[in-house]
């Protein structure tokens, strides 16, 4: 590792350890992620110690990391659950963040960007709906658009739309009600016309906002809050998509690394049977194999990284990654559990969080079966 990555690691993992873990157990976070309060101060931690937003612009505050940087740095994040809030580097708003970066005009940059890198506010991404709209096969999109003289007229109903409740605002995919066209939208959620009906119970609960129902029943919005051309939104969405789906990976890595790390620990200081548990093949392997998943996982996070810095989109290299990935980390956080029987399905370990937050990235941005599918048609053309 070039020396200045292996500098900016070790900076991470000493802020992650010092000022990050120590607050886990803060009572202020629920099913739905940490409280507003707690996320702030959180911010503060990491805007103090110059690691904030740091995959951004220099312009916006960041450091401007590549992704093969980002590799690095994400999984030193992803080691405590908090450290992605802390640093402003989770889900939604780092693809967010990413995506109005490359396409966001200036007017909208600083109204919505600018605040969104420095921590002050959250946003969401708002293309998923419920049956027969679109979910895994996004042409299926009923949310539609309406021109009306220089305005545009959403109506459609999304859901699993991630960190919706308390999101200063949304990006909107819609399409256009007479040619099917499909256009991203910038909205304010205070818009009238925006009405966000529940936060759905989810196995995962590290996401401030929660996963939410959202409506939208006549929301006008300006033709300048377009985000990007008119049109362009599905290509946008591979633009935003590719990237986000392999900083999941890097965080969730570094979450099952923290969960195996607490296992070993348990493995050498739990005895049974006239040794620690560690020795007896059954619990040593296991923890063998959490080692080959996360070196297996983090390669191909780093090719993949290295492709997308190539200025490729990268698409065939991110969907590999994040069925190698997504399942890598699953496995692993199930041997923990394993591992440490009894406190690994309780609360007495940061072990059952995990479990629960990893099983659902099988899910979000693409599940496996997906992947494989898209995958399966490049190898059958031959491409």
């Amino acid at each position: 590792m070039e020396s200045h990555l292996l500098a900016l690691q070790t900076r991470v993992r000493e802020f992650i350890a010092r000022d990050i873990i120590p607050l886990e157990a803060d009572p202020r976070q629920g099913a739905h992620g940490p409280e507003e309060s707690f996320r702030l101060e959180l911010v503060a931690l990491a805007r103090n110690a110059g690691l904030l937003a740091p995959q951004v612009s220099r312009e916006l505050g960041g450091m401007h990391l590549t992704h093969r940087e980002r590799a690095v740095v994400f999984e030193e994040a992803g080691y405590s659950p908090l450290g992605p809030l802390a640093m402003n580097l989770f889900a939604p708003d780092e693809g967010n963040m990413h995506l109005m970066e490359l396409i966001a005009t200036p007017a909208q940059k600083a109204q919505f960007l600018a605040p969104l890198a420095r921590g002050e506010t959250r946003s969401c991404f708002a293309m998923t709906e419920p049956a027969p709209g679109a979910g895994s096969d996004p042409s299926m999109l009923q949310t539609t658009a309406t021109r009306a003289g220089d305005d545009y007229i959403i109506n459609g109903t999304k859901w699993f739309i991630t960190g919706a409740m308390g999101a200063a605002f949304a990006i909107i995919m819609a399409k256009d009600s007479e040619s099917g066209a499909v256009t991203m939208f910038l909205s304010p959620m205070i818009a009238p016309g925006i009405r966000i009906e529940r936060a759905m119970e989810s196995l995962d609960t590290g996401f401030p906002g929660g996963h939410c129902v959202v409506h939208f029943e006549n929301l006008r919005i300006p033709a300048a809050q377009i985000l990007g051309e008119l049109g362009k939104g599905f290509h946008y969405a591979q633009l935003r998509l590719a990237p986000a789906r392999l900083t999941h990976c890097m965080r969730w890595l570094g979450n099952v690394r923290r969960a195996h790390d607490i296992a070993v620990d348990y493995a050498r200081t739990r005895s049974a049977f006239g040794k620690r548990i560690g020795d007896h093949e059954g619990v040593g392997f296991q923890l063998v194999d959490n080692d080959i998943d996360m070196h297996c996982a983090r390669l191909a996070i780093a090719h993949c990284a290295d492709v997308l810095d190539t200025g490729d989109l990268g698409l065939t290299e991110s969907s590999r990654t994040k069925v190698i990935a997504s399942e890598a980390v699953w496995r692993v956080a199930d041997r923990c559990v394993q591992v440490m029987g009894g406190r690994g399905v309780t609360g007495e370990a940061l072990v059952m969080r995990i479990f629960r937050d990893v099983r659902a990235f099988r899910i979000y941005d693409g599940p496996s079966e997906v992947h494989r599918w898209s995958l399966a048609k490049k190898i059958m053309k031959g491409s």
